[in-house]
């Protein structure tokens, strides 16, 4: 029997974001120092087998009906073609995508495709070498760009690319990264700069806005909204010169859509986050490694997502940036 994720405000839960790891092979400027992090203990990571465990208890008794996984980086963990593949084997009718940076992505994506993977979103800000070496402190624009290329190639589609404009560094490139985009058919999501860099340097007056965004988009091209519904989708969706191409704006800061949002977050110590923004955390870790049954696991589930708050609250004066960075917690 399986009984909804739902919060206090009616909003039900089904697509499950699963952190597989908080390490990156990329240090981009506006998520972690060029040192890195202090990465999470490796006995505090969970297995491959307690990672399968939680998604299926998610699938069979709480109505998860997506899952993606996501990081740090994803492909850095070794496990992660099995688990695919093990997640695949929950139901035929799940959607799983992937959140990565695609370094290793044209060695893997085959596999990845052969063990049931539906699609991949790809970070990539820039088409410009000197750019990207810029956010990302990383050489490595080529090795995204065949990533790319060979998820296509398998089939992972739609190919969609998250892009973050970040001024006086990419925001003078949004047109160049579209018309990039379009010729190659992958689908392009501007996504506003969050509060969750590790070295806690966001400012909203930094962040370069969703009208931003438009303004920038409209010098070089025709948008009109898509018709297609948006549901719980994050993006807004725009038709680029009257179509088939399109572009999305996720502007989670100055156009929340909370009121929508189907999600919830696994750490990959185990931690249930309700929300991206969350302060409070929900241990399943140690229920999974005490004895719990599935049954117990899906209770505190349920629980956690109660505490779920109306909004992420990032408008309020009182709001806090959580502890863990993006690369903790998963996209």
């Amino acid at each position: 029997m399986t009984r909804p994720l739902q919060d206090r405000y009616g909003r039900v839960a089904t697509d499950l974001r699963v952190s597989l790891t908080d390490r990156c092979n990329l240090r981009c400027n506006y998520c972690m120092p060029a040192e890195g992090l202090d990465w999470l203990p490796d006995d505090s990571v969970l297995s491959d087998d307690e990672v399968v465990r939680l998604i299926g208890i998610g699938v069979s008794h709480l109505g998860v009906r997506e899952v993606r996984f996501t990081g740090g980086e994803p492909l850095v963990r070794r496990g992660l073609v099995g688990i695919v593949e093990r997640t695949r084997a929950l139901g035929p009718d799940l959607e799983l995508s992937i959140t990565t940076n695609a370094l290793g992505l044209a060695r893997t994506a085959d596999k990845l495709a052969a063990a049931g993977l539906d699609r991949v979103n790809v970070s990539l800000d820039s088409v410009r070498a000197e750019t990207f070496h810029a956010i990302t402190r990383r050489d490595r624009l080529p090795d995204v760009v065949a990533g790319l290329e060979a998820a296509q190639a398998a089939g992972l589609g739609p190919v969609k690319v998250n892009a973050v404009l970040l001024r006086g560094t990419n925001d003078d490139q949004a047109g160049e990264l579209l018309a990039w985009c379009l010729e190659r058919g992958y689908e392009l999501r501007f996504i506003e700069q969050m509060p969750l860099d590790a070295q806690h340097g966001w400012s909203r007056t930094g962040m370069i806005t969703a009208e931003e965004i438009f303004e920038r988009l409209s010098r070089d091209f025709e948008l009109s909204p898509a018709v297609e519904p948006r549901g719980s989708a994050p993006a807004e969706l725009f038709r680029v010169d009257g179509g088939p191409g399109t572009v999305g704006v996720i502007a989670s800061v100055t156009r929340p859509f909370c009121g929508d949002c189907d999600r919830v977050r696994l750490t990959a110590d185990g931690q249930v986050r309700n929300c991206l923004f969350a302060r409070e955390e929900s241990d399943l870790r140690a229920a999974l490694r005490g004895g719990a049954t599935d049954e117990e696991i899906a209770d505190r589930w349920v629980v956690a997502m109660l505490g779920k708050r109306a909004g992420h609250g990032i408008d309020d004066p009182t709001f806090l940036q959580p502890d863990r960075p993006m690369s903790a917690i998963g996209g």
